[in-house]
């Protein structure tokens, strides 16, 4: 399977890609595309998920048991890929090594599967400045930028006050906490915002946004984002 072969090469592949060529297995890509008919096939498809929070469910179930016991503030998660395989390559190469051609490709998968309904803004997850200045570069702003533009939608900004810790070692209770009043709106927003993320794992930071969001007078918080961990499974 050409995924296979594609991982077997590691994560140099984006950076041999050329326009007209897929970028996982270098055949032929399809008309204004970044990959070819049998790799899109191929990718991790969330195709059954929970409707507010995007972790894979069952057939026929509309919320995973997680938000049925305690309900995020965000309304929905639009998340049209797991992070798996390719695409956990793809986000790791954007995210740490501010690949752009990454950035370029998940954005495009993005509008493969779009929410139903984008609301009157974008908001991008803002990064602390310390970390801003260790880090330079926010994936999630990257994407809310090109989205913004792609769709003629408006982004809005909110701060972010508290530096926490990297949320990547701790579990869902503890990323809550890590993340508990740690996000401010200056100005307030419009009613419906959407978050934009590269990946979605507890939600934990969505839910930390939205509840700020909600507090300076949104009514209405969904996330969209390029991929969703399966809990357990990251």
């Amino acid at each position: 399977m050409v995924l296979k072969q594609w991982l077997q090469r590691g994560g140099h592949w984006v950076k041999q890609a050329m326009p007209g060529y897929c970028a996982f297995c270098l055949a032929p890509a399809l008309a204004g595309r970044g990959w070819c008919s049998a790799c899109l096939f191929e990718l991790p498809w969330n195709n059954h998920a929970c409707r507010q929070c995007g972790d894979p469910v069952l057939h026929g179930l509309e919320l995973c048991g997680h938000c049925l016991i305690d309900q995020p503030a965000f309304s929905t998660t639009q998340a049209g890929l797991l992070y798996q395989g390719p695409i956990k390559q793809l986000i790791h190469d954007f995210k740490f090594h501010a690949a752009t051609r990454s950035g370029t490709l998940l954005a495009e998968l993005m509008l493969l599967t779009p929410p139903t309904a984008l609301g009157n803004a974008l908001l991008s997850v803002p990064m602390h400045p310390a970390h801003a200045r260790t880090r330079g570069f926010n994936q999630s702003r990257w994407l809310n930028e090109r989205l913004s533009r792609q769709l003629g939608v408006p982004m809005v900004s909110a701060r972010r006050i508290k530096n926490s810790p990297s949320q990547r070692t701790l579990n869902r209770r503890q990323r809550a906490a890590n993340l508990a009043d740690a996000f401010v709106f200056e100005t307030p927003p419009p009613a419906h915002i959407t978050i934009i993320d590269d990946v979605v794992t507890t939600g934990s930071t969505g839910h930390a946004l939205a509840q700020a969001a909600l507090e300076a007078g949104a009514t209405r918080v969904d996330i969209w984002a390029a991929a969703r961990t399966p809990l357990g499974k990251g």
